[in-house]
């Protein structure tokens, strides 16, 4: 699952305000047509593998990222599905890397003393807002003005409207007062808040914006700027824009430190301020570099001559972060739940509909999709570059770390029927009431296991603060007007941390996960109508 994907879509955290829709049991659905046998011990073999070391954490736009691609096509092919890319399993999807150079330099200057700010070790440069922003500027200069935590966005508005901050360096902290109460720590250190924090000073025409993070998200800070300095993005065609031609401030983000030459004195606690004197330059010098990453499609041809040439879509994202700063000696981010569970289980789940003596009437596609983590990269090529017809597709069953007994918020405790507990995202979330019917298809699936899940449904609208609907590939897909349900078991503190490997898998609920999965599969590919 991509971590901050949703804290750079500042134009959706604007925009996306509809309450979610109400989901209600529909009828029982028919009875799936496959046998119900994939194990907990097929998936631990697989996730053991497909997480260990030898992976180097499945970074997109490298080797690993094109091995673990290879695993899950060889795989494929030895279970004899169809192939469904644009070279066999393979499709191939074109990214840019980008580098920065050594022309890339901070400073702070104040009574004649300069201070250089180091990239990464103090700030890192967000170079993308998200989806329809144009680019940020590469190069910024500005008397810095601090704003302290913008912690209230009605009396930010009016704060903001006693500064002038046209042409110069807004300073805001991520995080929360000393003081604070867990709720409203929560709440402040949310996602939702850190896109507040940069959309807000953006909107008063500053040369930059500078979001410095302490406290609870200091953590964010030191698991995001390795991301953000190892970027990608989708390959572009046309030449390299001039920073006349970007509208957007500079953005970056870093650490509040006690003397930071960003910061006032007793900085926690002082109000917005312009600090005289204290003049900030900061300059870009960014590299791009062609690079290349692979989904890997293939598909269950369903038995109905009149269906098979559509299609129920299953998801999850092969990719993961790869290496990160070494704790206890550990540098590899194996990502055995993020998504090595959901890989896994669309693999258990291919095989238990080829083996079956009646396949689904309706086709079964599988995409596992590259460069989730860079920013539904591979999802969003896909679904422009389908290779099946787009409209073929009645739905898609997005499948992201749900290998775990977690909870909504990363570190609470867990919740007493944790291991019955799974987060449904989209039913209510995706918008025209695009995936209602969908949803109420899976309540009825889920009643009639032997032993049901507890749905959790908090994160089912485009407005919680965690933001998950905009966070995993379902996203793209539900942009089509494709109803869409995701699965995931939860946040947990090993979450794109090194930490995150396969001896921490639930492996029995995954594969109840997984049977889950396969009988939505089928009941959806059953019907005479999409699920609409």
């Amino acid at each position: 699952m991509n971590r901050h994907r949703s804290s750079m879509l500042l134009l959706a955290a604007l925009a996306c305000s509809r309450p979610p829709a109400a989901t209600a049991p529909a009828p029982a659905s028919p009875a799936p047509v496959v046998a119900d046998d994939i194990t907990a011990d097929e998936l631990r073999r697989d996730l053991f593998a497909f997480a260990a070391d030898s992976f180097r954490g499945r970074e997109a736009g490298t080797a690993d990222g094109l091995r673990a691609a290879r695993f899950i096509a060889e795989r494929a092919a030895s279970l004899g599905l169809e192939p469904a890319g644009d070279s066999g399993f393979f499709q191939r999807v074109p990214l840019e890397r980008m580098r920065f150079g050594e022309g890339t330099r901070f400073t702070v200057t104040e009574g004649g003393r300069t201070t250089e700010l180091a990239l990464a070790r103090a700030l890192a440069p967000i170079l993308n807002l998200g989806e329809g922003a144009p680019e940020p500027k590469r190069a910024a200069a500005g008397e810095v003005v601090f704003l302290g935590h913008l912690s209230d966005p009605a009396a930010a508005q009016r704060e903001l409207g006693a500064l002038d901050l046209r042409g110069k360096i807004a300073v805001v902290l991520h995080g929360a007062p000393a003081g604070a109460d867990s709720a409203t720590r929560a709440r402040l250190e949310s996602q939702e808040m850190l896109s507040t924090r940069i959309g807000l000073p953006i909107q008063r025409g500053p040369a930059a914006v500078i979001l410095l993070m302490h406290g609870g998200t200091e953590k964010t800070y030191t698991q995001f700027a390795p991301e953000l300095l190892r970027g990608m993005e989708a390959a572009k065609s046309g030449g390299a824009q001039s920073d006349a031609e970007r509208p957007l401030p500079m953005v970056l983000i870093g650490l509040a430190r006690e003397a930071s030459a960003l910061l006032p004195a007793d900085w926690e606690r002082a109000r917005p301020q312009a600090l005289a004197g204290r003049r900030f330059t900061a300059q870009l010098d960014v590299r791009r570099e062609p690079a290349a990453a692979y989904n890997v499609a293939a598909i269950v041809r369903g038995s109905d001559a009149r269906l098979a040439h559509s299609y129920v879509a299953f998801g999850a994202h092969l990719d993961h972060i790869g290496i990160q700063a070494p704790v206890a000696g550990d540098s590899i981010a194996n990502g055995a739940d993020d998504d090595g569970s959901g890989s896994m289980a669309l693999l258990a789940v291919a095989r238990a509909l080829q083996a079956a003596p009646t396949k689904p009437r309706r086709s079964v596609l599988f995409v596992w999709h590259t460069a989730e983590e860079k920013g539904l990269l591979g999802s969003s090529y896909f679904v422009d570059h389908p290779t099946v017809p787009i409209d073929s597709i009645v739905a898609q069953i997005n499948a992201d770390m749900i290998g775990r007994r977690a909870a909504a918020t990363e570190g609470a405790p867990l919740p007493a029927d944790a291991e019955s507990r799974l987060f449904v995202v989209g039913p209510g979330a995706a918008p025209n009431d695009q995936s209602k019917m969908l949803g109420r298809l899976v309540d009825s699936v889920n009643a009639q296991l032997p032993r049901p899940f507890a749905f959790d449904r908090e994160w089912d609208t485009p407005t919680h603060p965690e933001r998950i609907y905009f966070r995993s590939d379902h996203y793209n897909y539900a942009k089509k007007g494709i109803p869409i349900v995701f699965f995931t078991t939860g946040l947990h503190p090993e979450y794109h941390k090194v930490t995150d490997s396969a001896d921490k898998i639930d492996y029995d609920k995954l594969a109840r996960v997984s049977r889950l999965l396969l009988h939505v599969g089928v009941a959806v590919a059953n019907r005479d109508k999409r699920p609409r």
